[in-house]
Order: C-alpha cells, then sequence, then structure tokens
C-alpha cells in the first residue's frame, strides 16, 4: 500500500443513486441483467437531489446517467464527505499482455473492491454507494499499456496498407472474404441504415476512410476526454477500420473515451439510440467477483440491452475481463486463418468458463485474431505517430515480433478480440438490416447457429478446440453470409 501522498490530484467515480427496487446493485452483482435491471434504476427527483448534494459537496458532476452519475473530486474531498481514507494498492492483473499487476484506489470503509461506503454521509438518503473509476485495458496488442503519443502527421499519408512480405490480412477486402460478407454485399446488404456507435480511443480521419466515403459522424466526447480530431492512441481508429470491412454502409459514431471514465462514455454511446455498441476493452477482475465499478458497468449495459439495443465486447486476450463475460453481451473470440483457410483457435484470444456468471461460457462467437507473440495480423489505419503506430514498430523486429511498417506511417499491424469484436458488430448490422425486427438475443443466436466450427488450436486459458461449441472459440467463427440468409429467413 502506498501513502496519500502519492494519490492522483482528481479522483473519477460513479455514484450509483438509490434504485427504486430498494436493492444496492453492490449486493446484487451477479444478478444484475437486461431482465433485472429495471428494478435498479433511480427516480429523477432522487437523481437531482443527489446532483445537487454532490456538487453542494464539492464534487465535479461530468454525467449523469439513468443509474449513476459519473463524479470527479480531489482525494481530500472524498475522504472528508464520505468518512474514509483513499488509498493505493497494487493489483493483479491476470491474462492481461505486458502486465502482471496494476495500482489501483480502493477505500478504506468498505469491504468491496473500489467502493466507497456512504452511510455515514449527509448523501446517504441519495447515495448508496460510490464506485472508484478503474483504468481500461485494450484487447489488441501484446502491451495493454500503450500509451498516448504526441502525433506526427506526415506530409502525404497512403490510403491503402503497406506491402510486406509476411502473412496478413488487408482491409476491407480480406476481412470481408475471410468472414463471408462478399455474398451478402452483393446482393445490398452493406449495414445501410444501422446505427453503430464504437466506445474507444478516439477516432482519426485517415484516407483510408475517406477514400471509401464511409459515413462517420464528429467524435462524441466522453467525460474527461480531450481533442475530438486525434487519435493518439490509435487503438479506436484502428478498431473502426474492422467494423467498416464488415458493414460498409453504417452510420458511425465514435465516443472518445478517457482511461478511467469507460462508464459515464458508454452511458454516452446509449444516449445516442444506437442499434448497436461495440467495446474493444475490459477491465481486470479480482477472483470470483465484481469490482464495484464493474457492477455499476453492468448495470448500464444491462440497460442498453433492456432497450433494444445489441451490445458487442471483446473476450479478452487472456484472464477473464469484464465485460467480456457479462451474460447480456454478444462475447467474441479469436479464430487465426492462414493462407491456406485453415482455422484454429488462438491462444492470443480468452476462452474459458466464467467463475463469476453461473454457466457463463466465453466466447459467444469469433472473429479474426492473430496468433501469439504479438498477434500482428490485420494492418490497420492509425493516427500517424501515435501509440499504437510507434509501439507496433519501434522495436524494428522482424515479423512476428514486430510489424516492420514506420513509426509515422499512419499503419500498424495488431488484431486481438479488440479487432474481432467491431468484425462481428459490422455482421450483426448486416443482420439488422436484413431484418430490422431481430431483438439483440436473436441476434446472438442467430451468429451461433450459423457459425463455421472451429476444431484446432486452444485458448489462452488452454482449453481446446473441438467438434461442436467449445470454451476456445465459442460456437466458431462467423459465417456472414449464412447469417444473413437466417436472419431473412425469420422475416
Amino acid at each position: 500500500m502506498n501513502t496519500n501522498s502519492e494519490l492522483p490530484p482528481i479522483v473519477y467515480a460513479e455514484a450509483s443513486v438509490h434504485s427504486i427496487g430498494g436493492e444496492s446493485i453492490f449486493s446484487k452483482t451477479e444478478s444484475i441483467t437486461s431482465k433485472t435491471v429495471e428494478q435498479f434504476y433511480s427516480k429523477d427527483n432522487m437523481i437531482q437531489k443527489a446532483i445537487e448534494k454532490l456538487k453542494g459537496n464539492g464534487f465535479q458532476v461530468l454525467n449523469v446517467g439513468q443509474t449513476s452519475i459519473s463524479i470527479a473530486a480531489s482525494p481530500g474531498t472524498f475522504e472528508k464527505v464520505f468518512d474514509t481514507k483513499i488509498v493505493m494498492k497494487e493489483h493483479e492483473v491476470q491474462g492481461i499482455p505486458g502486465k502482471t499487476s496494476t495500482t489501483i484506489l480502493d477505500s478504506t470503509n468498505s469491504k468491496m473492491q473500489g467502493l466507497i461506503d456512504t452511510k455515514n454521509s449527509d448523501l446517504a438518503d441519495f447515495l448508496e454507494g460510490i464506485a472508484i473509476s478503474e483504468r481500461v485495458f485494450l484487447h489488441s496488442l501484446a502491451s495493454a499499456t500503450i500509451e498516448d503519443t504526441s502525433v506526427n502527421t506526415p506530409g502525404r499519408l497512403s490510403s491503402n496498407p503497406p506491402k510486406k512480405d509476411y502473412y496478413h490480412l488487408e482491409p476491407p477486402q480480406d476481412l470481408a472474404k475471410l468472414l463471408l460478407a462478399e455474398r451478402a454485399h452483393q446482393k445490398g446488404i452493406t449495414g445501410k441504415g444501422i446505427k453503430i456507435v464504437m466506445v474507444d480511443t478516439g477516432f482519426y480521419r485517415h484516407p483510408f476512410f475517406t477514400k471509401r466515403q464511409y459515413h462517420i459522424n464528429p467524435v462524441i466526447l466522453g467525460p474527461e476526454a480531450t481533442n475530438p480530431i486525434h487519435d493518439e492512441r490509435g487503438h479506436g481508429t484502428g478498431e473502426a477500420a474492422n467494423v467498416f470491412s464488415l458493414a460498409p454502409d453504417i452510420d458511425f459514431t465514435m465516443v472518445k473515451m478517457s482511461k478511467f471514465n469507460t462508464t459515464g462514455a458508454f452511458e454516452l454511446a446509449v444516449a445516442q439510440n444506437p442499434d448497436i455498441i461495440t467495446c474493444s476493452w475490459g477491465l481486470s477482475t479480482p477472483p470470483n467477483k465484481l469490482t464495484a465499478s464493474q457492477a455499476i458497468l453492468a448495470t448500464v449495459i444491462a440497460n442498453a440491452v433492456n432497450k433494444g439495443i445489441t451490445v458487442v465486447f471483446a473476450s479478452g486476450n487472456g484472464g477473464e475481463p469484464f465485460p467480456g463475460m457479462h451474460p447480456d453481451v454478444i462475447s467474441v473470440g479469436g479464430v487465426f486463418v492462414d493462407r491456406n483457410d485453415s482455422m484454429e483457435a488462438t491462444q492470443f484470444a480468452s476462452g474459458y468458463k466464467s467463475t463469476i456468471y453461473e454457466n457463463r461460457q466465453v466466447p459467444d462467437i469469433c472473429g479474426l485474431t492473430g496468433l501469439p507473440p504479438m498477434a500482428a495480423y490485420i494492418m490497420l489505419p492509425v493516427e500517424p505517430g501515435d501509440g499504437y503506430d510507434k509501439f507496433a514498430s519501434a522495436s524494428g523486429q522482424k515479423h512476428p515480433n514486430g510489424d516492420e511498417t514506420s513509426p509515422i506511417d499512419g499503419w500498424a499491424a495488431f488484431s486481438g478480440t479488440s479487432a474481432a469484436a467491431p468484425q462481428i458488430a459490422g455482421v450483426c448490422a448486416l443482420l439488422k438490416q436484413a431484418n430490422s425486427r431481430l431483438s439483440h438475443f436473436q441476434i446472438r443466436d442467430i451468429l451461433k447457429k450459423t457459425a463455421r466450427d472451429v476444431t484446432k488450436g486452444q485458448s489462452q486459458q488452454k482449453n481446446p478446440a473441438h467438434q461442436g461449441p467449445d470454451l476456445a472459440t465459442g460456437f466458431g467463427l462467423v459465417d456472414a453470409s449464412k447469417a444473413v440468409d437466417e436472419a431473412k429467413r425469420m422475416l
């Protein structure tokens, strides 16, 4: 445990307003799904009173959702108002490439990780608890800690990927071909009219997108996010190429999140009333339970699905990260397809039975993901000189330990389940266009029913792929063509 003097100047958190059902989300974490979420809603007048009280006690209100309020203040403000101490702890991280532990903030007045008990404050009548926000991990490259960098825009940026001798995929054509979306595209099923929102690190208008005239709305800034025209890490820009490869005519919006405000950013995504939300990140869970912050996020996700939104999450690149295991989401794992079209589960992707949600097997379905050590598999557009552009090439090593590109060329080879999730979101858009009446769960069932069985390889947890559904790949690799046919059949 570190000393108080080392605390960050600002602490971010989610304030949970008392639920109309009378039970706290912090005592019912594993049972919060789209079927139960309405009992965890809060009355509007209670939310407004909580906002007034929070502001009166020195808190900044960043975003107001249906079940929680995103807030920020100094550590001292939290400590004074809620009669606690904010402390720093080293938290073991399982299955996050490049990380064995991370520093987290915690409160001394409760036993649940990240929970600030409110009962000894004058906000007790309005708030059932405060959840300290956690740092998010991206499910792509072999390092989970790629930082924002200053960008370096060259005079001319290519709209097409650089040619390399090693085997890799190029968007959009290779992804559409391997996931069998070409026939659907030829029949006019391209995602037209379907709204997809991605919550990620931002979006840069790379020539890859502008040349192809994709429909991209202005970036929406999540709480504490800045610079709407830049993507300092590059992750969001690259993942956007994955979704457009499968659904080129979607109506696309990026919600740019900060490292510690995923819940508020996800709430903003829900507020856009999209058909689909796709996310390629996760949070490390304690053994066999959720943290306070994850309980809040579970409620927000369940609310989105309850509203009829299809929610897609990456399963993770090792370990059992949340929310890829949430029972409501379409959980997406990874399959590697080689140059001979042979399919295998990849040890770069998570595949397991959840120890938190009973009978929950992860993933449901798979997209395309590379092999260890780097999963440098798909050549994706990024902002020149950003974190991913530099990381993928900075070592100067040959593939598979590097991608052999320039650190300022605006291209980087990466994948992980980060890439697989938006691929599946794109296929979901095709299904919604083919049959607008499909529910979230019907879409998930169609993807499972029509998937291609994968019988080779194993997941990061060493669960083997075999005939039929398995823990390595779920129901297998998506078949966009068969899925669209099934969606039409259900009209």
